[in-house]
């Protein structure tokens, strides 16, 4: 531990780390630039942060702030210490709704600040694609600015004063100049200094983002200090707190969908509709359109879009249904064509289409990578469409293409393109691009920046927006509030270049022996790696699965984004220097569920539980391994010894202090009790024929333990008018394999039961699975480890229960429960099968299911594994636990042996699966 370290250590009582794991987690936020820090710290307070800033000036290291870690210009990484105030400074200290001021700690996340403000009818204005997990403090650090700032501003706007601490420790509550106490004769004789180049010399439009806003210092502007620190990216003062505004929010929200031949009518149209005064004016074109679908596969939202090439998203408000969709509706003329949407469901999905582009377009409709660094220039939106004509052309010059779309009611457009940052030609011609494109801004009275900052992508290329009388003051501004560089050095004054520190050098890109097939990456488990751009979704604490360790612990390392920093670092062998073999990144790992909820919810679809199981292979590759893997990863094995004498299993379990200790599994958890396996009694039955053939899967987890629910399922199945078979012998998916990192046992494994299916599959029989995560294995690991096309095609051929129902008809089936229920859909079955047809069938037997948005937790292995209990409960605590609390006498249903077994084990109440639903509606058939 050096001497840093140990002083940090010893004056700080937030969190203090320094493990290679850790500082590979925070080496990147979401821009092309890479700087692994010394050491990370997590204040707890502003005492914290006063340490902080004292201990770096003392050992003369550099202090970089970070909030959700999603700038895209590379000023939330730092090669000093980065301080990350997400975890513990969230507060919100006051909220006054009279005066329509909110008063908020820096690591506050903008839903929440919106969620409080929501009962009195008030919101935050800006708000960027990334409001459910940015935080305020970074938020002011970038001037962030999102859908609305059309009709409410940027950050800047919005912000009343803010509470900082300057780099020799002196504490300040700042509004305008007169405010900043020692600071304000030296700030008063710089705007005297500058006054013809501050009034003459910074363009005029709204989405002026580049460079300080010195402007606002002016004696016509109030003398805003507060406007004048927002945008400053950290490199100024550290923000302790903030008092911001809040603007009413209409209580009806239309939003209309205009569309256009093509982006650049659709720009054209911008001054009209901006006459419409709207709440947005958001583009998204058929590029983006094509990469969501390439990404996500067919949406309602992408085939209801209006006719066109391009559309604009035209968001109105009114203080009835009535008064907005008339404004709407009025709007709507200002597009070749139109869509009104109302339902607040279906206008959230429309938004999630835009919202998700900085992701999905990370990859190119063809599956080429895409990257920032030119991803928000801005210019006076009347200007619009000659830029964006303009900017095509360059991009054709260059030989670059890229997915358009932005807040174009403010002529800010975004855009990922196909550079090459690896090789010194490509990172030559990113350079060429990035110099000749802030020519063509610079032209048309724009901004380098207008939304996302400077930082290192683009502050190197000031001089060209700004004229030396205005640079020369930024150097000035920076120098009176941080003498000794110690605030994010390199970014805005005496940039960094803007080719140096790129995060892709050619040591990643090198491909490693690997297990998995990675077929949308190539083959590349560096490329299947690098999809994780930064856009930092999994850091979510609201909505959707991912990422339920993230959700726990509020720890970036325990982020899908985290882990894959860890990997991508493991690549680069410098701050990891021990390869597949780092008990570091095992570290990192550790508490991954393999829920593989971030394959579906990530932008970019990065699938974590695929990447964890092949950093096990590789890891514990020829030496041993830890004992939960042999006792949980080799459960199928155990439970066919069990199943020959399930009653003496089970009395030897329930003396299982011992047997858990020495299987590596919590010492809280109850070992499940074996039963008489459902194949035994299956295949003693008289057989069924006459139907139609179905070929029903005997997991582990129904075989060994609920064989009732395989019972059930019979018995529907065999009433939907099926002759129901299992499978010639021994058969497994591999899960327990997989997600242990035994992947050469998995092949093995899977290949024989890929030769057992071969007739019924042949013969186009379906392949019907009961246990969420065992068919979502066939279905997706299976083909991705072995792959060819007996593979593919028993992974094309397995069905869950209800999508074979529901593609027949249902007259079979007209008992109605009429019953409410509180449904856990497993993670597996969210991120890979859908459960579409689950809710459709429950419909049909009258059952009013309400679902949680929450992992269950047990995941597996994970909830059993020693050293995991305390974060498995957690995560179920987030939403599952509070959902059933709350329905006390509701049905709970529960498809999952994990999900059944952690309601069980947690709540004492016994959760169903879908067959015995259906088996009970049956029964009211029978009665009526």
């Amino acid at each position: 531990m050096d001497a840093l370290v140990r002083a940090l250590g010893d004056r700080i009582s937030g969190d203090v780390r320094a493990d290679a794991g850790t500082r590979a987690a925070y080496a990147t936020d979401a821009s092309n630039y890479r700087h692994v820090p010394r050491a990370v710290v997590l204040p707890r307070d502003a005492e914290d942060m006063a340490a902080v800033v004292a201990v770096c000036a003392e050992h003369g290291v550099p202090v970089t702030h970070r909030g959700a870690g999603t700038s895209i210009a590379g000023q939330a990484c730092g090669a000093g210490v980065v301080v990350d105030g997400s975890r513990y400074l969230d507060r919100i200290l006051d909220l006054d709704p009279d005066a329509r001021t909110a008063r908020v700690q820096p690591g506050v996340v903008l839903d929440d600040l919106r969620a409080a403000a929501a009962p009195h009818g008030l919101t935050f204005g800006p708000d960027p694609s990334t409001h459910s997990r940015c935080t305020l403090g970074g938020m002011i650090g970038n001037n962030s600015c999102g859908s609305h700032s059309v009709a409410w501003g940027t950050t800047a706007d919005n912000v009343v004063a803010l509470d900082i601490l300057l780099a020799d420790g002196t504490r300040l509550e700042v509004s305008d100049v007169d405010s900043a106490g020692p600071l304000a004769p030296g700030l008063r004789a710089l705007v005297d200094r500058n006054l013809a180049a501050l009034r003459t010399g910074m363009p005029r439009l709204s989405r002026r983002i580049s460079g300080y806003a010195l402007d606002a210092l002016l004696p016509e502007h109030g003398g805003n200090l507060a406007r004048a620190l927002t945008g400053t990216e950290g490199t100024c003062a550290t923000l302790l707190a903030a008092t911001v505004r809040l603007v009413e929010s209409p209580p009806v929200r239309v939003l209309a969908v205009l569309g256009f031949t093509d982006t650049f009518t659709a720009a054209d149209a911008v001054p009209a509709i901006l006459a419409h005064r709207p709440l947005t004016a958001e583009s998204v074109d058929t590029a983006l359109v094509g990469a969501y679908r390439t990404n996500r596969g067919p949406s309602p939202v992408t085939e209801a879009l209006p006719a066109g090439g391009a559309w604009l998203y035209c968001e109105v408000g009114g203080a009835t249904a009535d008064e907005a969709r008339a404004r709407a509706e009025e709007l709507a003329g200002a597009g070749e064509s139109a869509l009104i949407v109302t339902a607040p469901a279906e206008q959230r999905a429309f938004w999630r289409l835009r919202e998700e582009g900085s992701g999905i377009t990370t990859r190119l409709p063809d599956g080429t990578e895409a990257y920032p660094g030119w991803e928000d220039t801005a210019v006076p939106p009347e200007k619009l469409g000659d830029y964006l004509r303009a900017f095509h052309g360059l991009l054709r010059e260059h030989g670059r293409h890229g997915v358009y779309y932005g807040h174009f009611g403010e002529g800010c457009i975004h855009v990922r393109l196909d550079f090459d940052l690896v090789s010194p030609d490509g990172v030559a011609a990113f350079r060429r691009f990035g110099t000749d494109l802030a020519d063509l801004v610079a032209s048309h009275g724009g901004s380098l920046s207008g939304e996302h900052g400077d930082g290192q992508a683009r502050a190197e290329l000031l001089p060209k927006m700004y004229p030396a009388e205005v640079i020369r003051a930024f150097g000035e501004f920076k120098a009176l509030f941080d003498p000794e560089n110690l605030l994010n050095p390199g970014r805005l004054v005496d940039p960094l270049p803007l080719d140096a520190d790129l995060r892709w050098p050619s040591a990643s890109t090198v491909d490693v022996p690997v297990a998995f097939r990675y077929p949308r990456d190539g083959g590349s488990f560096a490329a299947a790696a690098r999809r994780c751009v930064g856009v930092g979704k999994c850091r979510n604490t609201s909505g959707g699965v991912m990422c339920p360790s993230f959700r726990a612990t509020r720890d970036e390392r325990h982020s899908t984004r985290g882990r894959a920093r860890a990997l991508v670092e493991m690549l680069h062998g410098e701050a990891v220097t021990d390869g597949w073999r780092s008990a570091d990144v095992l570290g990192v790992l550790d508490l991954c569920l393999s829920c593989k909820a971030c394959r579906a919810e990530c932008p970019v679809d990065v699938d974590m539980a695929t990447y964890k199981a092949e950093f096990l292979h590789q890891h514990y590759r020829h030496r041993p391994r830890p004992a939960a893997h042999y006792s949980m990863g080799w459960l199928p094995v155990w439970a066919r010894a069990a199943g020959l004498a399930p009653r003496a299993t089970n009395a030897l379990l329930r003396r299982s202090a011992l047997i858990k200790r020495l299987g590596g599994i919590a010492a809280e958890r109850a070992l499940p009790a074996f039963a008489e396996p459902f194949t035994r009694a299956f295949r003693r039955r008289a057989p069924r024929a006459g139907g139609r053939r179905v070929v029903l899967w005997p997991d582990t987890f129904t075989n060994a333990f609920d064989p009732h629910i395989g019972r059930a399922a019979v018995a529907v199945l065999e009433a939907a008018g099926y002759t129901v078979e299992l499978p010639r012998g021994p058969v497994c998916c591999g899960l327990t394999w997989v997600s242990t990192g035994q992947l050469g046992v998995a092949r093995r494994v899977m290949a024989r039961t890929v030769r057992a299916l071969a007739e019924p599959v042949a013969a186009g029989v379906p392949i019907v699975g009961l246990e969420p995560s065992c068919t979502a294995a066939l279905r997706t690991d299976l083909p991705e480890l072995l792959g060819g096309p007996d593979v593919e095609a028993v992974a094309g051929g397995v069905r869950t229960l209800a999508e074979l129902l529901t593609a027949g008809d249902l007259d079979w089936l007209a008992g109605r429960l009429d019953t409410d229920a509180v449904g856990q859909v497993h993670c597996h079955q969210s991120a890979v099968l859908g459960s579409a047809a689950d809710r459709a069938l429950l419909d049909h037997v009258g059952v009013r299911a309400e679902f949680v948005e929450g992992c269950c937790g047990l995941a597996g292995n994970f909830g059993f594994e020693r050293g995991h209990y305390d974060v498995s409960q957690a995560c179920a605590e987030h939403a599952l636990f509070p959902a059933l609390r709350d329905a006390p006498d509701a049905l709970v249903l529960a498809d999952g042996f994990s999900c059944r077994t952690q309601i069980a084990q947690g709540t004492g109440r016994a959760a169903v699966h879908l067959a015995e639903v259906l088996h009970r509606a049956l029964a009211r058939n029978s009665a009526h």
